[in-house]
């Protein structure tokens, strides 16, 4: 039987350089799997990693699709900090879609600079509703979160498919499942000309600061960080556990909305099924990859935006799967948590050792 057995010390430098090796070990893999599909790993890698950003529409598409991520993503941080394992990203993403896209459907013949605050809001509010419903089950019946959030995901997606296919489906849409176009005052204005990309990321990257300021410089920050530590010490410290976690909660599910709402009134104009490719669930493995630090979580997703413009063009330029993109993400996550067990445990085969220490045994009998 295998064991493992905790390091005396923990170096830092490895479990920064983790992510690091991590990232190599999956592009070695990708290239193998390139080759056993009758790719030319270097072509099919270049086509994966290159090619999606090498002019200047490709860069803007990359922030584009960074921008849903990096927002669910930095929220993540907020209550994986706490040690509050919301697994509920993507349902608060959706949830923040369908109602902002609601919102943007009742005053789709209004005009104003107050429409737009007013629909990004609506869809913070919905992804934030989202996410206190699981607080609620936690702090009031002591409900698995990692449970509760990943079900709730699932009732988020059903009620965004009724939602397109009943009362926000467009009258005039020729019976597809979809809704009417938003009106001009509710779209996110675009920051490059010619390209898609949208003050969405100018507001992820704000989150970013945000949240660092408040895990690093806030008396509540350090609560939170406190309670993932060791939930006795700040009961002991006289923090409030529930209210805690329904703080964290609330900003995560905030953010997700955030994403969601950026998503239908940015590059989509409109609520349609599939508003999110499951940016919510990457967001998962960008913030442990990313060290649940806001720097380390902004360049994890680039990398993370970057696989899935990849995978879409593996599939057009090479005819790959697009389950190509869900494989990388899975090899990055699988060898991410790989490294840190060999970084923090030593493995340990007792029959092994025994077997080693029994002839050295002997021999001191023999002598003596």
């Amino acid at each position: 039987m295998i064991k493992l057995e905790p390091r005396g010390q923990h170096s830092k430098l490895m479990a920064w350089l983790s992510p690091v090796l991590a990232g190599c070990l999956t592009l070695v893999s990708g290239a193998i799997l390139f080759a056993l599909l009758g790719q030319d790993p270097a072509e099919a890698l270049h086509t994966l990693l290159i090619m999606p950003v090498s002019d200047l529409y490709g860069v803007a598409e990359l922030f584009v699709k960074a921008a849903p991520i990096l927002l669910c993503a930095i929220g993540l941080s907020v209550v994986f900090k706490a040690k509050v394992w919301n697994i509920g990203a993507e349902g608060q993403l959706l949830m923040g879609g369908l109602i902002g896209s609601a919102c943007a459907l009742q005053l789709i013949d209004a005009e104003g600079v107050w429409v737009l605050p007013l629909v990004l809001l609506s869809g913070m509010v919905g992804g934030a509703l989202w996410a206190l419903l699981a607080a609620w089950l936690k702090t009031y019946f002591n409900a698995n979160e990692i449970l509760t959030t990943i079900m709730l995901n699932y009732i988020a997606l059903n009620l965004l498919i009724w939602a397109v296919h009943g009362p926000l489906k467009d009258p005039d849409g020729f019976n597809f499942p979809e809704s009417a176009m938003f009106s001009d005052s509710a779209l996110l204005p675009t920051l490059i000309d010619g390209t898609r990309i949208h003050y969405g990321m100018m507001f992820a990257l704000f989150a970013v600061v945000v949240v660092w300021v408040l895990l690093s410089r806030s008396f509540l920050g350090f609560q939170i960080k406190v309670l993932g530590l060791d939930a006795s010490a700040a009961r002991l410290a006289g923090f409030r556990e529930k209210r805690l976690v329904w703080i964290a909660m609330l900003i995560s599910g905030a953010l997700a909305g955030l994403a969601g709402v950026g998503e239908v009134s940015g590059p989509l104009g409109q609520l349609v099924p599939q508003i999110s490719p499951g940016y919510g669930y990457a967001a998962i493995i960008v913030a442990f990859l990313g060290r649940l630090h806001p720097v380390g979580i902004l360049l994890a997703t680039l990398l993370m935006a970057l696989i899935y413009m990849g995978g879409e063009m593996a599939q057009i330029n090479l005819g790959l799967p697009i389950a190509l993109t869900g494989l990388f993400q899975g090899m990055l996550l699988f060898y991410l948590l790989a490294c840190d067990v060999l970084i923090n445990f030593r493995i340990r085969i007792p029959a092994l050792s025994r077997s080693a220490v029994a002839p050295i045994a002997s021999q001191k009998e023999t002598v003596r």
